[in-house]
């Protein structure tokens, strides 16, 4: 069985965004199950999902958000697996918005975070933390670094 990265996101809208995250899980042999569901709009569903996500194989949380940005707090606060948020831009302040809400969460809640739009180095930094565990993960991770060495 493959490891599972769960990818969240609060809307269909940030589904570009967020897809470069879901290609390079793929391309690093990480099986990557994508949901839309929002921490103010849908926050039942956002609990049961995540309390139920280590029984389907998950490992590892993206969660990607925009704007208040609760969506990654949230799903950390219900589980102790990895979470790794990826701040969204938007028109109104550029991500700066989604970004410090991310960065702060409060101490024993602890939610990684990446660059706004960074959802790509959240996707490295999921098979970085499956790569302990993972074999596989960690030798194409290493190849895929040595091609970046390589230009």
């Amino acid at each position: 069985m493959s490891p599972k990265v769960a990818v969240l996101m609060g809307s269909p809208s940030d589904m570009e965004k967020v897809k470069p995250a879901v290609e390079m899980l793929e391309e690093m042999g990480v099986t990557a199950e994508m949901h839309v569901m929002s921490a103010h709009r849908q926050p039942q569903k956002v609990m049961e999902f995540v309390k139920k996500a280590p029984e389907e194989g998950v490992e590892v949380f993206i969660a990607a958000a925009g704007k208040a940005a609760h969506l990654p707090g949230v799903v950390a606060s219900w589980t102790t697996l990895p979470v790794i948020g990826v701040p969204l831009s938007s028109k109104d302040l550029g991500g700066l918005d989604a970004l410090l809400s991310i960065v702060q969460m409060p101490r024993g809640i602890p939610v990684a975070t990446v660059a706004i739009d960074g959802a790509q180095n959240a996707a490295l930094l999921a098979c970085s933390i499956l790569s302990i565990k993972y074999q596989e993960v960690r030798e194409k991770l290493e190849q895929y670094r040595k091609k970046l060495a390589e230009g």
